[in-house]
């Protein structure tokens, strides 16, 4: 709903932004003699498109970097996590008892 509220007013400026200027504009290609008639809303509406999609191009690629380096995180995480789980799971084993040596096989010395 709420992106109807904000789609709505916006498409409604573009189109009165397109009938508003129907004047036939020449678009040529300088070094080949192509050229095409188009009105100047098209024209002023394409070319605000073709900025958008290079905008979005460029801010997906920045993204995927950063998704590269969340699940980079996201692997050291798992593995630390397992790292913890096996510490704690040797901490919780009671410890082997040492053996005692016997009494008489202690050397003392006196200096």
């Amino acid at each position: 709903m709420l992106r109807i509220l904000i789609a709505a007013p916006f498409l409604f400026i573009l189109v009165l932004f397109a009938l508003s200027n129907p004047q036939p504009t020449q678009f040529g290609l300088w070094p080949t003699d192509y050229s095409v008639q188009l009105p100047l809303s098209l024209a002023v509406l394409g070319a605000m498109g073709v900025a958008f999609l290079l905008g979005a191009l460029l801010l997906w690629t920045s993204a995927l970097a950063a998704r590269a380096r969340a699940r980079r995180a996201e692997r050291t995480v798992r593995l630390l996590d397992a790292q913890v789980a096996e510490l704690k799971a040797k901490l919780a084993q009671p410890a082997p008892p040492r053996p005692m040596a016997p009494i008489g096989s202690l050397a003392l010395t006196s200096q």
